[in-house]
């Protein structure tokens, strides 16, 4: 086989420093358009972006070419210097990020999750929804270490 294929959908939560509502209402459009530019740039796609004030939700198609590791660095660290130079001093992403696996069969649902994040965020804060993930994917975790 010549080519190489590959069908690595990830869904990727990460949040601001401190979990600080950082991302105004109306700057998140822009915000989320321009996460998926950075996928796009870097050979990867963005199915969806999206979440609220706090944190940030992407289903991401992996490219063969760069790691999951490297794919987030290229994400958080290019949105974090355009918020910085064109609509919030001081933002920043927190350190880490979640990142779990999604079967083709999820990725409707997925992205309608994705979707929903401002009517799901009345309901359940960041911080349960992020511990529910890890729980619901097997992830093995210290709380003490969770935030930071």
């Amino acid at each position: 086989m010549s080519h190489t294929y590959v069908c690595g959908l990830v869904h990727c939560v990460f949040s601001t420093k401190h979990r600080r509502n950082q991302i105004p209402i109306e700057v998140q459009p822009d915000l989320w358009a321009f996460l998926g530019g950075i996928a796009r740039k870097n050979g990867m796609r963005a199915l969806i972006v999206g979440g609220i004030e706090n944190h940030a939700h992407i289903l991401l198609s992996l490219s063969s070419q760069i790691s999951l590791a490297k794919s987030m660095q290229l994400i958080k660290g290019a949105s974090s210097r355009w918020m910085n130079e064109n609509h919030v001093k001081g933002f920043a992403w927190q350190e880490g990020y979640g990142a779990f696996s999604v079967g083709i069969s999820q990725r409707n649902q997925t992205i309608a999750y994705i979707r929903s994040q401002p009517e799901h965020h009345r309901k359940q804060s960041f911080e349960e929804e992020f511990v529910a993930f890890l729980n619901r994917h097997g992830v093995t975790y210290d709380p003490r270490y969770v935030w930071g």
